[in-house]
């Protein structure tokens, strides 16, 4: 069955703001902070705070009411990712990995240096930093950040740089990927005391990670995807000899897992209509089949496990995670086109327990979803078109 929601321009609540939005997220080097970052001092804590990028800064919105809470200049093109914890987030600067404590609408002095500073992984209590010039992993206790740098970190380095990711298990085991500046092949597991347990080179182009249910490891590979669980690789085959997937969107609360799905290995930019879903239980691979095409910040869960994607045709789409088909559809924008270069601003989303935040290039508005009703409870139009979209997690 197949539902359908629509939220007009008319219908939605729209608050006008004089603040900025935060732009963020990426593997490529980011922008250079200003020597005194402008911050708005609100004097409170902000409310499950958001964050945007735009182009020359980084906006701190209200999670619920989306009011502007705090507008920092920040040169560049910047990335953001959670840090993990109920008040920070990390900017993906020239210098490395940059403190955003978004609860005070403040860019901190705290950094973690890092030569071209890569993905970001919160799981099991860790937050692990990826460098991608260096092939440095460094590992924390998320709770330890809001001192500034904790003092006890954990660093281990790569055999080689490459564009990586590292994840790091309940029991102390790291999973690191595999590669180099000319390609990239699988990934190895290492114990607490970092020798090698596992390893596995059958994921050519591997990019991305999340984590499914059982704390099983799921990364992306350019012919399926690669699990790990309980000391062992598993290969999940793409039902295409090149069927990559790069971006995948995992829960703790559920077995499968939603990645995006390419087949055409010379496209300039392909602009794919169908997702994949791995389930970790069976290491089976099935594709669901879209209206539209999606971008690599189109993909996200609801809180009953729920799969989402913001399609080109302006809508969020509920893919029914056991029956493989769309469900609902909430519209929330007019049509638009993927740009070719992956810099440039187009609309997000991001997930955080039972609501949906949105944004929208065109219209510079971005927008809170009711994920059990598909309603829009709050709406802001900002002064700058938003990138990049992010917020604390818990």
């Amino acid at each position: 069955m197949r539902t359908s929601h629509t939220a007009t321009k008319a219908a939605l609540p729209v608050v006008l703001s004089a603040g900025l939005l935060l732009t963020a997220c990426s593997t490529e080097p980011g922008g250079t902070a200003d020597e005194t970052p402008a911050a708005a001092d609100t004097g409170a804590s902000v409310t499950d705070p958001i964050a945007v990028t735009y182009d020359g800064g980084v906006l701190v919105l209200d999670g619920d009411t989306l009011e502007v809470a705090g507008n920092i200049d920040l040169e560049g093109f910047n990335r953001l990712n959670p840090a993990g914890d109920d008040r920070h987030l990390f900017v993906s600067t020239a210098d490395g990995f940059q403190v955003l404590d978004a609860a005070a609408g403040e860019l901190t002095d705290t950094v973690f240096p890092a030569d071209t500073p890569g993905h970001v992984v919160r799981h099991a209590g860790r937050t692990v930093l990826f460098a991608d010039g260096s092939g440095e992993v460094t590992s924390f206790d998320t709770d330890a950040l809001g001192e500034g740098t904790p003092g006890d970190l954990d660093v281990y380095t790569t055999e080689e740089a490459h564009h990586g990711v590292a994840v790091e298990l309940e029991n102390g085991e790291l999973l690191v990927t595999l590669g180099n500046e000319e390609e990239r092949v699988g990934a190895v597991v290492l114990d607490a005391d970092r020798e090698e347990v596992a390893r596995s080179e059958e994921c050519p182009g591997v990019h991305g990670e999340t984590t499914a249910e059982g704390e099983t490891v799921v990364i992306g590979c350019e012919d399926g995807a690669l699990m790990y669980r309980d000391g062992e690789f598993t290969k999940v085959d793409s039902e295409h000899d090149y069927g990559r997937i790069g971006n995948q969107a995992g829960t703790d609360s559920s077995p499968v897992v939603l990645g995006d799905y390419k087949t055409d290995p010379d496209a300039e930019l392909e602009r794919p209509e169908r997702v994949a879903l791995i389930d970790s239980t069976d290491a089976s691979l099935s594709l669901v089949d879209l209206p539209s095409s999606y971008t690599f910040r189109s993909l996200g869960r609801g809180p009953q496990g729920e799969a989402l994607v913001l399609g080109t045709d302006g809508s969020l789409h509920v893919i029914d995670q056991e029956e493989g088909e769309i469900v609902d559809s909430v519209e929330l924008m007019d049509a638009w086109e993927e740009p070719l270069e992956w810099q440039q601003p187009r609309p997000a989303l991001f997930v955080r327990g039972e609501t949906a935040y949105v944004t929208d290039t065109a219209t510079r508005q971005i927008h809170a979803v009711d994920l059990g009703t598909g309603e829009v409870t709050a709406s802001t139009t900002l002064e700058e078109v938003p990138n990049e979209l992010s917020g604390v997690t818990s």
